[in-house]
Formats: C-alpha cells, structure tokens, sequence
C-alpha cells in the first residue's frame, strides 16, 4: 500500500524549502538559535538530504513544523502582496517553491508516526494534526491567493505546455477541491470539518496498534500450538517475552482478519480463541471501540461532501479518480460478484466436505477452520506444505535476489547498501539505488520487521520525493511487519510475504524511477486506482522462473529449490483463490457502503456492525465463511488513511497490472527494452498526464481489459 494519499495535510502546495540563507551568519536571538540547535530546522548535511536520525529527536518535530508553518505562511503572504499581476511564474511556481522547510520535518514526522510511534512522537502527533489541519484550511480558504490561482487557470492555461499546464490545473484544483469557491458560511463549515475529521483519523490510527496488542492471544501451555513448526512456536515465545510475558507463548494479532496462523493450528479452541480476537479487537467487546469514531467521520464526511454539492463522499471522492463516481464502480464490482459468487460457494461446500471426512457428517465448518482445512486439502493435492517451502525465502536474499534482481534485469538498477546513514531503527537497512550507466537514482530505505510502536500492515513512502526543478533525488522507504527470527535464526518468510515485498518494491520504483520537473507531480502523486498499478505488477516478477530460481535458495545450503516442489507451490497459487477475491470485494462493498450515505443515513455507533452485514447482504456478499478483509471497526485504509470510497482501487488497479504484465509477456517479461519502454512511460511520468493516456501509451489499449482478472486469479 502506497501512503502518499494518507496525510493530505501537506498536499500540493504545502510542499518545500529550505532555511533562509540570512540566518547563516549565526544565533542573533532565540528563533535562530533554536534553529541552530534542532537538526530539523536545518537542510541534513548527509549526502542527498537524507534525514540524520543520530541527531533528531522527538522533541524537534514539534517546533519544527511550527516554524516550517511559519515559513510558508510568510512565503504564501509574500506571493499575494505581489502588485504585479498574476503570472505562472509569480503565482503557481512560486506556491511550487514554497514551504520547503514543512515538507521536509512532515515527511520524516508522518514515517515515524506509522512506524515508530513511541510516547513522544504520539504526544507530539496530538499537536501537529491540528496545527497542520488549521494551516491546510487557511491556505486553501485565502481567497486573496485563491483569486491570483484562478486568474492564472482562467487567462494563461490554454498557453502553458507539459508540466507547467498540469501543474497549474492541480494546484486550480485542489483549491477548489477543498471548497475555494463556497460561500464564508460554508467555507467556515468545511473548516470545522475538516479539523474534526483530522482529529478523529488520528485518534482511530492511535487506537488500532494498541488494540492489536490488547487483543494479543497468550498460551500457557505449548501442546496448545500442536501444528505449529518448530520456528513458528519460537516466535510465540519470543513475542510472549517482547510482550510482558503473561504467559510463556502468545499469537500476535494481524492486521487482517482472517490470520494466516490459523492454517496451522490443529487446537480448534485456540483457532477460534484466535479468531475472536482478530474480529473483536475494535468493536463494543473490547477495550477499544472504534465505533463511535467512525460513524462521527462518516457522518462529517457526507456532510462535506453535500457542502460540495455531490450527492454523497463517494462521488465527490471519485470525481478526481479513473473510475469517476461510484456507479462505475459498482458496475465494475457487480460483474466480479456475478463472477466470483458461485465459485466462492463451491470452495466452501468442498472445505467443509473435506473436514466431515475427519470429524463426521455433523461437523459445521466455521471461519477459523477454513484456513486449517483449506491447508490441509493443499496438501493433499499438491503434495506440499508453506513449512516445505519456507526455508527457501529468507528474507535478506529474498531482497538481494529477488526484488532488486528482477529491478536489475527489468530495468538495469544496481543496488548497494549503505552502512554509513543513520536510520530510525537499528533493523533497517540503506541502499543505493544505481542507474545502468553508473548514475544514482535513489536512496531506499527498507523496514521490515513488526513492533509494539508500529502500525500493522505495510506501506511506501518517501522522506523526499524527486523532483528536478529541487534538485532533489527521491529518498524511498518500504515499511512492512514480518516477524523477526529468535537472535542467531535467519528470518524466513510466506509465499505471501515475498509477494508483499515485490508490492511495496513496486511502489517505491514508481517513486525511485520519477523523472518529473515538480514535487507536486512526481512519483506516486497519481489517483489511488491507478497508484496501485506499478505494484501489483512488479508482484508478477516475483514467479518468473529466472527470479524466482535466483532468491528461492535453502537458507541453510542454498540449494535452489526442487523443480518438483517449486511446481507444486506455483500450481497452487490460485488454490481455493475465491476467498481472496471475496474479502476484498466484501471490504471494498463495505467501504463504498459507508460513503454513499447522507449524514441523516449514517447509523449510531451502536448500529454499525449491523449497518455492514445489511450492506454486505444486500449486494450478495454476506458469507460467514468469507468475511470482509478488514471489518468495518479496523479499516485503517477507509478511517485512518486515505482511502475513503477508494479500498475498489486495488481490484480496479489489479486490471490494469494484469493488462501491462500481459504486455510484458508478449514481448519478455525481463526484455530490458520492455522494462524500458515501462520506466519511460508509466514510472517515470508521475502525475504529469493524464493516467488513461499513461496506461494506454505502454499498452497499446484504449480502455482497460478487465477479462483477464478472474483469470488470473484461477477464477
């Protein structure tokens, strides 16, 4: 998942620059000194900007994000006293130059809020939101500045080419956007709004971590983890020890619903304790209820949305998406539905058929046993289980000999890693990103192992996104939550997480391979039905036989791994693969649900689990076998981040990968002229022209082909 669309507090002119050269001459008062001492407050003295952790503490972004507000505020006061009249120049570019000091300290601070969010950081969150909220307002509802963008938009569009054009019409748009054109009244409205929700996002993001280790699963007795491995049984202990140690093994809770430990668990009871806790961890059972923080957001976002003139959130979201409102995207959801649904019943009836031939006729298959059969049917069939193919995916050479491999053959980069730039953790690593002809590109940061103070799920970002017109190389991180082995162990991964890996790879090349002339345009500052494109492609590499035989390798001999074993874990890939496609699409109906309500449809807090099974139910995909990916009270996409009305872009995006690795295919799927022609014309393009046209150059097709999706999925 792509984290760019999470803050939009610092969106496309809230975006730049760095420390005024007067207050080189050393500290005449308290403001500069201040500035001398806090490293934020500073442009890094490390090679490309990358920020120094040595010297950064949680106590500098408070001050630093006030004085980069106050920078901006200045530079946008100075932009709209210009008696000159309105130019591109004077008005767009020099929003585009402005505010540089704020980018940079957000961009460290929203990394270590997900990833690192200790005390300080989570106390120094709860002042930041507001004050970046208040600041986003005031700088969208300046209608004196507003009126100088307008001017620009209106007179001198039509005679701006390339990037300057598009630049104009984003930042034109994201004003009005954000409700430039309403009235004072409404204005003052969608300020209080606005505030509200920031808070309240902030609240549901602080809420998740802590539920999910309140809700951790402890065990006394270790003949309860039967069918576990031995490695797996391990890392119970060791969690239970990192974790306060309540008893001597405990389950960690993932972000999703359904946990991939329950495949392995022979301990029915244990199975079900495991999966109460998962659905459980946020609703009216628990400690944290989130209930009332989501309705509250819903009900504020229909409003804004009504404020707007649009029908409901969801319309006024997709009106800056591919999909372009919620009509279609349904229709798109509605025929995967039709699809997917007999298909679904099918695999269930088969799992549950399977278990009655062990546990009797009577026996009724329940949702934390579908994983255990399913599993088991898997290895019946194939002949192979994941605990046979993990020793061959450590992760460290899954990294060096699978994802950077494949970014070598595809489109030439080398990488070497860095030992010398500090990092927010001592478990991160550095890498050089190198360019064929020797040039550097990028630098990328990887983060990859869980942690009480880090957010479930994993993510891209960027501490700094490319941009020519700054000079700036992209500084990359990838962040995700796999378990790290017992000191001494290699860390070894699931066929899940290796593909994990290539998809959040992915998006840092969107962000790495950015050749764009502005900040606001580059990268992966695209709509979310597209951003998700790069990275469920490069998730194609991960399979071709030539990558996947360079990193599949026995940690302990690196042998490749068996032709015979490697077929039968490739064959089943798409083994019983319509429950991944149903709980995606229960999430995403889920979602969509929410946000095409009015604020008088919103239900109460008390009524928001049933609000979802009525939504779920009305549109066919009510099924206690496949519940939603991520139910309603945990859906950090949909109430903490930026994906409001937005979960269908990664079904919608999966087309579009599936089409450009077809593209691929046809051509060689490790032609470098391919993967040239792929840099060239999707990641290296940013958001500088229209997306259809971005797809359409490198495919050669007029519309996406959503044929090809259910294939794919063995469907």
């Amino acid at each position: 998942m792509n984290t760019n669309f999470k803050k939009t507090f610092v969106t496309a002119g809230l975006a730049c620059a760095v420390l005024m050269a007067s207050a080189a001459s050393g500290p005449k008062d308290k403001k500069v000194k201040s500035m001398y001492s806090n490293p934020l407050m500073q442009q890094s003295t490390l090679q490309y900007g990358a920020p120094d952790f040595t010297r950064i503490k949680g106590e500098h972004y408070l001050p630093a994000i006030k004085a980069g507000i106050e920078e901006q505020r200045a530079e946008i006061k100075k932009i709209v006293a210009n008696k000159q009249k309105p130019t591109f120049e004077n008005t767009i570019l020099a929003y585009e130059k402005s505010g540089r000091l704020l980018d940079r300290v957000s961009n460290i601070f929203f990394c270590v809020t997900e990833a690192e969010k200790t005390p300080e950081i989570e106390a120094a969150e709860n002042e930041v939101i507001p004050l970046l909220t208040d600041f986003d307002s005031e700088v969208k509802f300046n209608q004196k500045f507003f009126q100088r963008i307008k001017y620009v938009y209106d007179n001198q569009l039509s005679s701006l080419q390339g990037e300057d054009k598009k630049l104009t019409e984003e930042i034109y748009k994201s004003f009005v956007r954000a409700g430039a054109l309403l009235s004072k009244e409404k204005m003052n409205r969608m300020q209080e709004i606005n505030s509200r929700v920031a808070t309240l996002q902030q609240e549901f993001g602080n809420m998740l971590p802590k539920a999910g280790v309140a809700s951790t699963v402890w065990v006394n007795d270790v003949k309860e983890l039967a069918g576990l491995s031995d490695a797996d049984i391990a890392q119970c202990k060791k969690d239970a020890e990192s974790r306060g140690g309540k008893a001597p093994y405990c389950i960690v809770i993932s972000n999703t619903t359904q946990q991939p430990i329950l495949a392995s668990l022979d301990n029915r009871e244990l199975r079900k304790r495991v999966y109460e806790a998962s659905i459980h961890r946020t609703d009216g059972t628990r400690e944290y209820n989130t209930y009332p923080i989501i309705v509250e957001i819903a009900k504020l976002r229909a409003e804004k949305a009504e404020i707007m003139g649009y029908k409901n959130y969801a319309a006024y979201s997709l009106d800056n998406a591919m999909a372009k409102n919620p009509e279609n995207a349904y229709s798109f959801l509605k025929d995967l539905i039709a699809a997917y649904k007999p298909k679904a019943e099918a695999e269930t009836k088969s799992i549950e058929a399977y278990a009655q031939k062990t546990q009797g006729a009577a026996f009724k298959l329940e949702p934390y046993d579908r994983f255990y059969y399913s599993a088991k049917m898997k290895k019946e069939q194939f002949n192979f289980s994941e605990d046979e193919v993990k020793p061959y995916f450590n992760i460290d050479t899954v990294l060096v000999n699978g994802v950077f491999y494949a970014a070598n053959r595809a489109y030439g980069l080398t990488f070497k890693e860095r030992t010398d730039l500090p990092t927010y953790h001592k478990d991160m690593k550095v890498f050089d990103v190198i360019d064929a002809n020797g040039k550097q590109l990028a630098l990328f940061y990887c983060d990859y192992f869980r942690r009480p103070t880090k957010r479930g799920g994993a993510w891209m970002s960027a501490f700094a996104k490319q941009s020519s017109f700054r000079d700036q190389l992209p500084i990359i991180y990838n962040v995700c939550n796999y378990a790290k082995a017992p000191e001494g162990q290699p860390t070894l991964v699931t066929w899940d997480e290796v593909t994990t890996m290539f998809h959040e790879f992915g998006h840092g090349l969107h962000g790495m391979l950015s050749n764009c002339k502005y900040n606001t345009l580059s990268g992966t500052a695209v709509s979310r039905d597209f951003v998700e494109m790069p990275s469920q492609f490069n998730e194609s590499f991960a399979s071709i036989p030539e990558v996947f035989n360079n990193y599949a390798k026995h940690y302990q001999t690196n042998a490749p791994m068996p032709e015979e074993l490697k077929n039968k874990m490739l064959n089943s890939l798409n083994f019983h693969s319509a429950y991944a496609l149903g709980e995606n699409l229960a999430a995403t109906c889920s979602d969509l649900a929410w946000h095409t309500l009015s604020p008088s449809q919103v239900p109460t807090a008390e009524k928001a689990d049933e609000f979802q099974k009525n939504a779920l139910k009305e549109i066919g995909l009510l099924n206690n076998q496949i519940p939603p990916r991520y139910n309603t009270s945990y859906f950090n996409h949909v109430w903490g981040g930026g994906y409001a009305a937005g979960y269908y872009s990664y079904l919608w995006a999966e087309v579009l990968a599936v089409n450009v690795a077809d593209h691929f295919a046809k051509l060689g799927a490790l032609n470098r002229s391919t993967g040239d022609a792929f840099r060239t014309k999707v990641l290296s393009k940013g958001n500088t022209k229209e997306l259809l046209d971005i797809f359409s150059d490198f495919t050669g097709l007029k519309a996406p082909d959503a044929a090809g999706l259910l294939k794919a999925r063995g469907l």
